[in-house]
């Protein structure tokens, strides 16, 4: 589904041991803000595992805060801005190939059409897909994967988990994701070439991450409800009731990022623009 007002972040797909996609932690940021204090506590039906749930939770941030944060943050200081944010179009480029696979999946042919142009435009004009020049010709990225396909052939979401390593998922977010990562040609570049793209995608987004630990009385469920309604809001086209508008919360998100900013590490204003989002692909774990 295109995302309305969506944020440009300068970096790929999944970001890291705490979470697949970057879209999720700005989604995360926006959603959270407004579930998390009515639902501590409650019973969630879709979260029957919160106890083991909760453990992998831990047990990521843990692997998180002592491998990925602290090469991520050797990373940002070593790697320009314009470095990271070509290898973000690179790999954004290629995850094109799942979004044009699931339009057809799901009979968006018309949105197929516009996903090809913008593949064709910037693996061609943009240098093999280093610079996103199909945005500024208003071919916008579109995010759809397998688990959105899934929900329009009628599949349920099924149980919420926390996978070790991988972080927020469903039951039929695993066939889901498994799909996708088969249908990534960048799958298949190497496992050096993988590992920059994660590495670029948590780099990017830390200053988010520190802003999720800082706006929320319980994280797990702060991240749990966000991941929810911004999958249920992908899987709907933004035509749940329950979906939020995040085009109208981001100046909270920039404001809120800026405190962060001002504490520690900055976001990138360029990751806080609106106009696409990684993804991604998968979501955020912290």
């Amino acid at each position: 589904m295109p995302i309305k007002n969506t944020i440009n972040v300068s970096s790929s797909t999944y970001i890291s041991i705490k979470s697949p996609s970057l879209i999720f932690v700005m989604a995360v940021v926006l959603a959270g803000c407004t579930t998390t204090g009515s639902i501590e506590h409650a019973t969630n039906k879709v979260d029957p595992y919160e106890n083991v749930n909760r453990a992998m939770y831990v047990f990521n941030n843990k692997l998180d805060d002592y491998i990925s944060a602290p090469v991520s943050k050797v990373y940002n200081k070593i790697t320009p801005q314009f470095a990271r944010t070509g290898v973000f179009n690179f790999f954004n480029n290629l995850k094109n190939i799942n979004v044009i696979v699931n339009d057809a999946l799901q009979a968006k042919f018309m949105q197929g059409a516009r996903d090809s142009g913008r593949f064709l435009i910037n693996t061609t004009i943009g240098l093999g897909g280093l610079i996103d020049v199909a945005t500024d010709t208003g071919l916008d990225l579109n995010v759809e994967d397998f688990d959105q396909t899934l929900a329009v052939w009628g599949v349920p979401t099924g149980s919420y988990l926390v996978l070790p390593f991988i972080g927020p998922s469903t039951m039929r977010g695993i066939p889901g994701s498994a799909f996708d990562v088969a249908a990534n040609p960048s799958s298949y570049l190497g496992m050096p070439i993988q590992l920059v793209s994660l590495l670029n995608t948590r780099a990017t987004a830390e200053g988010a991450l520190k802003f999720i630990d800082e706006a929320s009385l319980d994280p797990y469920v702060f991240t749990r409800e966000s991941f929810l309604q911004w999958r249920n809001n992908l899987a709907t086209d933004g035509k749940s009731e329950s979906s939020m508008d995040f085009g109208d919360d981001l100046d909270e998100l920039n404001s809120g990022a800026k405190e962060v900013g001002a504490k520690g590490q900055s976001v990138p204003q360029d990751d806080l623009k609106a106009k696409h989002k990684l993804e991604l692909s998968s979501p955020l774990q912290k």
